[in-house]
């Protein structure tokens, strides 16, 4: 509409706001909001204070005028983008000081929050080049986090890099974990499970590792190693939990002791260990009533009527061995 009436102004100098309103069949306030954006642009000139008595600059001058506006509005723009830029390049200068003064006293800094650790993890993928370890101890997973992780540990496994994931066995009797792992397998990606995992871990090219504070709370806070002899320790960790594991599949495989599910082995040592019901859930992934029938079916299997009995008759059978208990 605005430039409808720029053109109607240049071709008839002498109308005012009723007259271009009447010859162009428009409301006389539209022609004002029209003949005032002009005026801004300055492309309408004189009138006093009036617009309507004020004359259409030549198309050509006005080409010129909208051209040098534009570009004083992106050289002002470019200044600040690159004051912004320089301010954050300040930040992380900071930032890589404090984190160097740290890391030199002990490797580890610590991150609070989601949004950090999220940033960290961001900053890490970029940074892989080889390999990823972690450890994964979430039962159930959102559709959000799946969604969120599908394009990061795509591009890690087209790129060539390693990954190795462990997973907690109840993920096998969740339908969205477990077809996610299943196709993360898929793509290339080497996945395992096990009854017990000890915390939220990643390991990048063995040189950094970004470890949940809080093992019931992996948002709250999280760790971020360098120290190499930290590392060291983290990938025999993983290593030995990684050889323990058992390779993604239908069903979960029954393992050592015999005659016990991986289940049940688990639950047996966590109780030898003297963990509560609800400890022994968090661990395995599961609820506190699953925990409660696999305990009531260990009893039955021993034969026997308490949990000490058990953890007695389990070291007779062999199940658990006497500093175990």
């Amino acid at each position: 509409m605005t430039a409808t009436v720029y053109r109607s102004k240049l071709a008839n100098p002498q109308d005012g706001v009723l007259e271009l309103a009447e010859r162009l069949g428009l409301a006389p306030d539209e022609v004002r909001r029209s003949l005032a954006l002009l005026s801004e642009m300055a492309l309408l000139r004189g009138g006093g204070g009036d617009p309507g008595q004020g004359r259409a600059i030549d198309p050509q001058l006005a080409l010129q005028l909208l051209q040098a506006r534009q570009q004083a509005e992106l050289a002002a723009q470019q200044q600040r983008m690159e004051a912004t830029r320089a301010a954050v390049v300040d930040l992380m200068a900071e930032i890589a000081d404090s984190s160097s003064q740290e890391s030199s006293k002990s490797g580890i800094r610590y991150l609070e929050g989601i949004d950090a650790i999220r940033d960290q993890i961001e900053l890490l993928s970029a940074e892989t080049r080889s390999e990823v370890l972690a450890f994964a101890p979430d039962s159930q997973m959102s559709q959000a986090s799946i969604e969120a992780a599908r394009p990061l540990n795509l591009r890690n496994v087209e790129q060539g890099i390693v990954m190795r994931t462990i997973y907690l066995d109840s993920i096998r009797h969740d339908n969205q974990a477990r077809e996610y792992a299943t196709w993360l397998e898929s793509v290339g990606a080497h996945i395992r499970t096990s009854p017990v995992l000890p915390n939220r871990l990643t390991i990048v090219d063995r040189r950094s590792a970004l470890v949940a504070v809080d093992a019931k709370n992996t948002a709250a806070a999280a760790a971020l190693v360098t120290s190499p002899g930290l590392i060291s320790l983290l990938v025999t960790l993983f290593e030995h939990i990684w050889e323990a594991a058992t390779p993604l599949g239908p069903t979960a495989a029954p393992c050592e002791p015999e005659l016990l599910t991986r289940q049940q082995a688990a639950v047996l040592q966590l109780m030898a260990e003297g963990r509560t019901d609800e400890a022994i859930a968090h661990s395995l992934g599961v609820s506190t009533r699953t925990v409660g029938r696999v305990i009531t079916g260990l009893l039955a299997h021993l034969g026997v009527r308490s949990r000490f009995q058990a953890g007695m008759r389990a070291v007779q059978y062999g199940y658990l061995s006497h500093s175990s208990h």
